[in-house]
This record gives C-alpha cells, structure tokens and sequence, in this order.
C-alpha cells in the first residue's frame, strides 16, 4: 500500500510594513477592529472604545476598557522603541486615568524592557505592559499577527514594589528623625552643625583626625552615638592601634563621659568604634522620639568631651 506524502508548509516571517504600510492608517484601525487577538496573549478581556483619544495637544492610539471596566491605553509603534513613545505611553495613561498601559512595537529595546519592569515595581496602581509584534504566514496564507509579551506586571514586580515602597518610608522617616535631632543639637553643639539632614541610618561629623568621626545611629532596634575608626582600605592594622591606644585610656574616658560605654574592637572587621546605646526607643517609636534625641545629642556631647584630648593625643 502506497504511503500518502505529509505536506507541511514552511512559517515565515512577513515584514510588517507589507502587512500594515502606515501605522497609524492601517495597524492601529486592524488592531481597533481586532483587539481580542491582543486580549487573549495578555488573558484580558479588551473592548475597543476609542481610537486617536485627545490628550491635550496630542493623541492616544487607542482606548479600550477591560474586563473589570477600567481604562487600557495601548500605543503603538512599528519599529524599535525610542523614548519618545516611552513618554507618550506615560503621559497617556496618567493623563487619561488609566489602569492598564500597553505599547506594542516591532523590536523593543532591552533597556525599554527594564523601563516597563521598573514602573511595574514603582507599586503604582497601573499595569505596564511591553508587547512585541510580528507577522507570520505558511506557504501562500494570508499573514497572522502574533503578540509576544517582553515586559508586564507580575508577582515578582508585585513584591519588589511593595519592597521599594517600605525601602522609601524607611528612607522618609530616617529624614524626619535627623531633621529634628540635628535642628535641636545646633542649640547645644556645633559638632555636627553643618550637617544636612540624609535618609541613612547615620550622620556622622570629624572628630579632628582623618579617618574619625562623630556619628549619630538610628535603626529599628536602638539609637547611638559613636566614635567610628576608618582610615580607609589599607588601614586595618591603624585602626586596631588606634582604639587600642584609646582603650587604654578607658576609665578616665568613661568617668568623663558619665557611664559605661561599648569598646567594640571588631576583629572581624576593617573598622572599629566606641559608642554608647539606647535601647529603650528606636525609629518606630515616635512617641519616643523627643527623648531619644535630646539623650542623643547630651550623650554625643558628653562622648566628644570626654574623648577630644585622647584624640588630639594620637600618633596619627
């Protein structure tokens, strides 16, 4: 018995300007008429409202609303992405009132795809979607587009934004906390009276020698003020002399200062420190925050006091 040959056709790549001549003409009016074909690649179900919105003094390729009945912008451009679109797609979307932003484009760029994964991450309410298009045919078939997401939210973006969010509180706080501590202590001490205001978990001023400083600590756990040794990358030996030669003037430092303090050496580490902490408030204590400033800056002025000669003193 005769075996019946297979005929399988062969997929090729159709250049999309044979496909869609004038973006704006033919492919944004193809995909208006079609837009369930984008839909189903991204699992959304889209219905088409309006094509060339206004927006102030320029237009959005299309409006369609989603399945929950809230706002997609899809822009399109059939070429490489260029940041000029990149704003558009923004400037759209915002002003417009958008949840879902969508920009299709023939050859994104790599660095656009970190840009969409980006916003994704800012933890704004809008959904940023990079789409690539292309067209395919088998044989003498008509042409079938095919979308391609490059970029979108995800769980993954979900949970870095929510990071990036409690990373920028950490950073708003920290400000709000040394804002009110370095505004009471330029009463009292000029120490760290050029100092601004900064969104880490210290401030730090000279303490008269290259490598030392004066720095104000506040994290989650504690406040403190400190004396840190550092004189750079190649000066370990250095600093372990230093507070040594400090250490061994420990009492006289401690009956200065007014009570105990932490000679914390840190043989594991480059850098060593004394300093003194308050454990009993700490940056989520706002209550709090009135004492444990003012016993801040009263121990940093007891803590400059009572080491100022030991460090004019030092072979350095």
């Amino acid at each position: 018995m005769r075996k019946e040959k297979i005929m399988i056709g062969k997929i090729e790549k159709v250049p999309l300007r044979e496909v869609w001549k004038n973006e704006a003409k033919d492919f944004t009016s193809w995909l208006f008429d079609n837009i369930e074909i984008l839909g189903e690649e991204i699992d959304m179900d889209l219905t088409a409202i309006e094509k060339e919105k206004s927006v102030g003094t320029f237009s959005a390729d299309i409006i369609a609303e989603n399945g929950d009945g809230q706002k997609v912008v899809i822009e399109n451009q059939l070429e490489k992405t260029d940041h000029g679109h990149l704003g558009q797609m923004i400037t759209y979307v915002t002003n417009l009132e958008g949840k879902v932003a969508i920009w299709i484009s023939s050859d994104p760029r790599p660095e656009h795809e970190r840009a969409i994964e980006w916003l994704n991450e800012m933890g704004t309410d809008i959904d940023f979607y990079l789409m690539q298009v292309e067209a395919y045919k088998i044989g003498s078939s008509d042409p079938a587009p095919k979308f391609t997401v490059i970029a979108g939210p995800s769980d993954k973006a979900e949970v870095v934004g929510e990071e990036k969010k409690e990373f920028a509180e950490r950073h708003k706080r920290r400000y709000e906390f040394w804002k009110s501590l370095l505004g009471k202590s330029k009463a009292k001490t000029s120490l760290h009276g050029n100092i601004s205001p900064g969104i880490y978990s210290w401030v730090g001023a000279g303490a008269g020698k290259s490598g030392l400083g004066f720095n104000y600590v506040i994290t989650y756990k504690y406040g403190a003020v400190e004396l840190y040794i550092d004189r750079g990358k190649e000066s370990e030996e250095e600093n372990k002399r230093i507070f040594d030669e400090l250490v061994a003037h420990k009492k006289e430092i401690e009956g200065i200062f007014g009570g105990e303090l932490d000679w914390e050496r840190l043989d594991d580490r480059r850098a060593s420190r004394i300093r003194k902490k308050y454990t009993y408030a700490a940056l989520n204590n706002y209550e709090k925050w009135d004492q444990l400033q003012d016993d801040m800056i009263s121990g940093m002025i007891n803590l400059e006091k009572a080491l100022k000669k030991h460090i004019a003193n030092l072979s350095i």
